[in-house]
């Protein structure tokens, strides 16, 4: 602890790395571009004596002409210090603790300044930070950050941006730097990695060769992140709307074998890859278009082909068809809960969009009336389509079922086939009379 106390107090005292502060003539983000609670929340904290900015993503995003989809916060004022300040405030948070201020229908998250992690950080023996909760300064904090592009600094009251380490220039050249030692911060946290795929293809950037290098041989750390963690990262990445992109990278750099274990069998099978790509493609397509995208339903896609490979071996075994797609479907998603931490109502989501491709093949009888009125209905129906578009299921049975949904009441009775009664079984009388069947039981008259 004395250490500690010591290396923080000369490390203050060491000279600061002066940032570049950029006008907004150079850099034209007014702030207009930030939203008001954002505004106002950086307004309020520095009208109480303290710093603050808005940081991070939402300002790389806005210089790259992207709307953001939040806005953070960071400054000198410690979380009780904030929570004094706003009284539509929470403190959440164990590892290290941030501030949620609510303004409007707008949640705020706003942390401290946070120190680097040095030699004192507890980490795990593959050198993986593991507790990170040292308030710093403005310098501290931009040093500790991931990337050059994220470690910039915007003040609403004169517009001015604070960058400590290029990042206005790397994201002008279309550059992803790391900020630091490649290796050593990939080792702090290597979900990292899988952040660096994620950006350059969102920004359409060039990982700096430095950063890149390590990746592949870097790879198995990803075995040390939590699965939960892991998860939300791959979400992150597959609804980023560039999955496509996000996908192909990591296959160039060798990561996805540590994400999803079935993806590099999926991807080496012709029909499931097709299926695969053409999934990533419509749902980057409607992340554009800001419309709503399931993650249920994008990995039910993921891992379909896999449930086919293992729903076909079990019925080439015997085993009822049903039955045997709840098993294989059961040991699919178990594989992957080895790496990923699918959370339950995802899963069920999943499930539901596998359970239903066999109900769609019988159009007979009421069936079909009773299938549209599942609430997972829509979603499979996709899933259907994506089928059909693969050349997995027949164009026909999606076409069918597009007229079907599309019919009014009358016309839907009309489209049903009759439903296939069971046989009788012949009947005959034995000499004395007894009706038996045709395997000469005695029947009940």
């Amino acid at each position: 602890m004395i250490r500690k106390f010591l290396r923080r107090v000369f490390s203050k005292s060491a000279p600061s790395h002066a940032p570049a502060l950029i006008p907004v003539e150079r850099h034209h983000v007014r702030r207009e571009s930030i939203s008001p609670a954002a505004r106002n929340t950086v307004s309020r904290l520095q009208e109480h004596g303290h710093k603050a900015y808005v940081v991070g993503g939402a300002v790389r995003d806005v210089l790259a002409g992207i709307e953001p989809k939040d806005f953070d916060v960071a400054t000198d004022a410690t979380p009780e210090q904030v929570r004094g300040i706003f009284r539509r405030s929470r403190i959440i948070g164990r590892r290290f603790r941030i501030v949620h201020v609510m303004s409007g229908g707008e949640t705020i998250e706003v942390s401290t300044f946070r120190a680097g992690n040095d030699v004192e950080s507890e980490k795990d023996e593959h050198g993986r930070v593991l507790r990170d909760n040292v308030f710093g300064n403005l310098e501290e904090d931009a040093a500790r950050r991931d990337f050059t592009i994220n470690a910039l600094y915007y003040n609403p009251t004169d517009e001015t941006i604070t960058d400590y380490h290029h990042g206005f220039a790397d994201l002008k050249q279309k550059t992803l730097r790391m900020i630091g030692d490649p290796r050593r911060r990939y080792r702090e946290d290597p979900v990292r990695m899988l952040r660096a795929v994620r950006m350059a293809a969102k920004l359409g950037l060039a990982i700096d060769p430095a950063a890149r290098a390590p990746i592949r041989e870097m790879a198995d750390l990803l075995e040390n992140v939590p699965a939960a963690r892991l998860f939300d990262e791959m979400l992150k990445l597959l609804l980023s709307g560039h999955a496509v992109e996000c996908l192909r990278q990591l296959r160039e750099e060798g990561l996805h074998h540590g994400l999803l274990p079935l993806l590099d069998v999926i991807m080496e099978q012709p029909m499931g890859e097709r299926f695969v790509w053409l999934s990533l493609a419509s749902t980057d397509a409607r992340v554009r278009d800001g419309k709503p995208a399931s993650p249920g339903f994008l990995f039910a896609t993921l891992l379909w082909h896999e449930v086919l490979a293992d729903w076909e071996q079990r019925k080439q075994r015997g085993e009822s068809s049903m039955p045997a797609l709840h098993a294989a479907m059961d040991e699919v998603l178990d594989i992957q809960a080895e790496k990923l931490v699918i959370t339950r109502r995802i899963a069920a989501d999943i499930k539901e969009i596998w359970t239903l491709q066999p109900r769609f093949e019988n159009r007979a009888g009421r069936r079909p009336l009773r299938l549209i009125e599942q609430p997972r209905f829509k979603a499979g129906l996709d899933f259907l389509l994506l089928r059909a578009e693969s050349g997995e299921a027949p164009q026909e049975l999606a076409d069918w079922w597009l007229a079907f949904l599309g019919a009014d009441t009358g016309q839907r009775l009309a489209m049903l086939s009759p439903e296939k009664k069971p046989a009788r079984r012949r009947r005959r009388r034995k000499p004395g009379g007894e009706a038996v069947d045709a395997a000469g039981v005695k029947e009940t008259e």
